[in-house]
């Protein structure tokens, strides 16, 4: 099982799918909700929504059944985090430094942005 290299509040694009002018999510950009990674896939605000069907108390005490849109998990292979500086989907690389405090040497890893090489 491959490591996920996006995190829950990241800025991510999605690259793959059907365009926005044929009714796709391709090049929308949402906040990461939540991540998944026993099914490889990622919640993402906004993006891959679908409409579900819900019964009359079904839902945790509310009374009212009827037609919701929620938010689909979308794989994550398809979403690609946003590079802070030019907004255009990058890729990530780990940044490993060397923090002194408390006259110990302490190693910090820091994702950093493969397009701009800014901090994310």
């Amino acid at each position: 099982m491959a490591r996920i290299r996006i995190k829950k509040n990241d800025l991510v694009q999605v690259i793959s799918g059907r365009i926005q002018a044929k009714g796709g999510d391709r090049g929308k950009q949402g906040r990461v909700i939540g991540v998944y990674p026993e099914t490889n896939r990622v919640l993402v605000e906004g993006i891959n929504r679908v409409t579900k069907h819900t019964k009359a108390g079904d839902n945790q005490g509310v009374n009212t059944g009827g037609i919701q849109v929620v938010e689909a998990p979308i794989h994550v292979s398809n979403v690609a985090v946003v590079d802070p500086e030019t907004k255009k989907p990058t890729r990530t690389r780990t940044r490993v430094e060397s923090i002194e405090r408390d006259g110990r040497t302490k190693q910090q890893r820091t994702r950093v942005s493969v397009r701009s090489g800014k901090d994310l």
